[in-house]
């Protein structure tokens, strides 16, 4: 039988302490979100109350400060003999949220981004002359849909996911009908199936000039040649002059091949509005940052519960001493809160102001060639904060400039060494490059090789690969899919 062996060991372990972790997830909340959390604590804790107090009047009992409680658990001394004694009616008190006011000032408002994609076909649905059941089933179809606006999942499928998702009976007929009718909708092209099919929709809504019949045949019967850009083979195949191919060329191109991307829906069908968490303002030559949305509720426990609190202090009944317990727990987790409130603001208002001064030079006009090269890291060495508390400022944030609102992940970008050996922005080499394409002779358009030497004569120095690269993030095609007729 083997022996038994006891060691102590020693272990080193780090445990984030409950306020640490209130702090984060605060910090990571967008303002919106803050202030439906804020309302959601006030109403789990009945103890507190932050409805502002009346002025002037000395016969009402007024709430007390968590302060005031403390100083005189310390001292001793009793808040009935502090603040006397009523023997009227306790008032009532309410839950109200009021610390963030009532945006009177317009530039503290929300401003609305483009609709929900989802709302905005649901909202068209409403529209049609539909039975309960065929709506349901158009709903969930709607619901299918990819962020560009296609139907990525064949009928079938989605029949079946009717039948055991969502308990509802259909036929593949029905679900094909009801997809045509969701094809008639705005954006035009959505619900599609396929780039051709997007197409075509787009190009059958149009009014039928001769352009636009002609492009409808190329996309019909030619897709596979006109994606390689075999134009000749095209030409040839329909029987189209030069003229005529530049035509359908033209109509294509002004077609749309992802109709969801018109529409933002990156709230998921939340509320649509960005609600800037930050406002920075440029007044006398000197930025002024603000986060006027938002500021620490001064709560107070309510007279009720400081009277409770008082008397099982005072009181030898078992009962009074546990419904003073249960008050004092409370006061705790809302004496908890406001302090991660407060260390939320600090660390967002530090982060913020550390981001302007290091882009201050852009942040004064706008330019966006201004912007230097910027990583987390440099906001973490500046704040002293870590890098993971940087990211979570920095995610789902807003500020609103004289220029413009944008989020705070614009504001980052990684660098790259110029001719002179100065570190440029990747954003302001990424704009050099769109230029160059813009301005490029569509008949013979520029190869990558081209592109760098391009971009070397600016003052870049940018590999080939750098290039691939960053075509393919600003959606640039290769040279030989740029060129035209």
């Amino acid at each position: 039988m083997a022996a038994i062996e006891q060691g102590l060991q020693q272990k080193l372990q780090q445990k984030l302490s409950p306020l640490q972790i209130q702090t984060i997830k605060l910090i990571e909340m967008p303002v919106q979100a803050l202030e439906q959390h804020v309302r959601e604590v006030l109403n789990d804790n009945p103890v507190i109350d932050d409805t502002p107090q009346g002025g002037g009047d000395d016969d009402q009992p007024r709430d007390v400060s968590i302060s005031e409680v403390e100083e005189h658990e310390q001292s001793g001394g009793s808040l009935e003999e502090n603040y006397g004694s009523h023997d009227d009616d306790i008032p009532s008190y309410n839950l109200h949220v009021n610390n963030w006011g009532k945006d009177e000032r317009p530039e503290y408002n929300t401003f609305s981004v483009k609709q929900s994609f989802t709302q905005s076909l649901l909202e068209q649905l409403g529209y049609r002359n539909l039975t309960e059941h065929e709506r349901t089933v158009a709903t969930f179809i709607i619901g299918s849909l990819d962020d560009d606006g296609y139907l990525r999942r064949d009928i079938e499928s989605l029949v079946d996911d009717l039948a055991f998702r969502a308990g509802v009976e259909s036929s593949a007929e029905e679900v094909e009908r009801l997809l045509k009718i969701i094809q008639e909708f705005e954006p035009s092209g959505v619900g599609a199936r396929d780039l051709q099919e997007c197409l075509l929709l787009q190009l059958e809504d149009k009014k039928r000039t001769p352009s636009v019949e002609n492009a409808i045949r190329v996309v019909q019967d030619q897709f596979d040649s006109f994606k390689n850009r075999h134009f000749q083979k095209i030409m040839s195949k329909l029987h189209l002059s030069e003229e005529e191919m530049k035509g359908v060329l033209d109509e294509i191109r002004r077609l749309n091949p992802s109709p969801g991307g018109q529409i933002d829906d990156s709230y998921n069908d939340q509320a649509q509005q960005v609600v800037p968490d930050f406002r920075l303002d440029y007044e006398n030559g000197q930025l002024i940052l603000s986060m006027p949305r938002f500021s620490i509720p001064e709560l107070r426990i309510n007279r009720k519960y400081s009277e409770i609190m008082e008397t099982g202090r005072l009181s030898q009944s078992r009962a009074d001493k546990e419904a003073a317990t249960f008050v004092k727990q409370k006061i705790d987790s809302a004496k908890w809160f406001i302090e991660a409130l407060r260390q939320r603001q600090n660390t967002l208002s530090s982060t913020m102001q550390a981001i302007i001064d290091y882009q201050h030079d852009y942040f004064v006009d706008g330019d966006e060639s201004s912007l230097r090269p910027m990583v987390l890291k440099d906001i973490a060495e500046r704040t002293g904060f870590d890098i993971s508390t940087i990211s979570r400022v920095v995610n789902s944030k807003w500020i609103e400039t004289h220029f413009g609102i944008f989020p705070l992940k614009y504001f980052f970008s990684e660098g790259l060494e110029n001719k002179e050996g100065e570190e440029v922005s990747t954003r302001e080499i990424k704009k050099a490059l769109r230029e160059m394409v813009d301005g490029e002779d569509k008949h013979n358009p520029l190869t990558d090789d081209e592109l760098v030497d391009g971009l070397a004569k600016k003052g870049y120095k940018v590999a080939r690969r750098t290039i691939a690269k960053y075509r393919a993030l600003l959606d640039i095609p290769k040279a030989r899919l740029r060129r035209e007729l």
